[in-house]
């Protein structure tokens, strides 16, 4: 629902009024919610020093730790020259460390340092603050039925599973 006020001209107001009352087809509701999502999960881990690219990272690598670049990038559904960039932040950070595989030195897998495990587990409780925070409006078995038809769209429409589709997008 539009919020009318604040600094708007009384005219402008008035003609808000009418939107307000119209009601939105469920793929702009998605698109509407999912932005607004989005940029409020950028604010909250803002705070940790990491941006959702970064927390994409941290999901994939604590389910498959000692991945390549290259394996990451496909799991992300980006290219492996775009991740670069994302690793070397972790890695100034002390979160992530390449370690030269022992069977082909040219390859380095992907690790989680010990001030990454614990920067993940604050990733978690942003994460878990943020849907609450989200979904607030619904009950627990709403929030459940929601995210089950949500995962139905999203495998109909080929979605890599836990990924979110900005990588593919934002980062070629």
């Amino acid at each position: 629902m539009v919020q009318v006020g604040g600094d708007v001209p009384s005219e402008r107001r008035d003609q808000l009024k009418g939107v307000s009352k119209l009601r939105s087809g469920a793929a702009f509701l998605l698109a509407q919610i999912g932005a607004h999502a989005a940029r409020l999960f950028a604010e909250r881990i803002a705070g940790l020093g990491l941006t959702p690219a970064h927390a994409g990272i941290f999901r994939i690598l604590s389910a498959s730790p000692g991945m390549t670049q290259k394996e990451l990038a496909a799991a992300l559904g980006t290219r492996p020259n775009r991740i670069v960039g994302l690793v070397d932040e972790l890695q100034d950070k002390g979160l992530i460390e390449r370690q030269v595989q022992a069977q082909d030195r040219r390859r380095h897998a992907l690790q989680i340092t010990e001030a990454g495990r614990k920067m993940n587990e604050a990733l978690g409780i942003a994460a878990r603050s943020h849907q609450a925070a989200l979904l607030e409006a619904l009950s627990e078995d709403e929030r459940t039925q929601l995210a089950s038809l949500l995962q139905r769209v999203a495998d109909q429409q080929g979605l890599i599973p836990r990924v979110h589709p900005g990588y593919a997008q934002s980062h070629r």
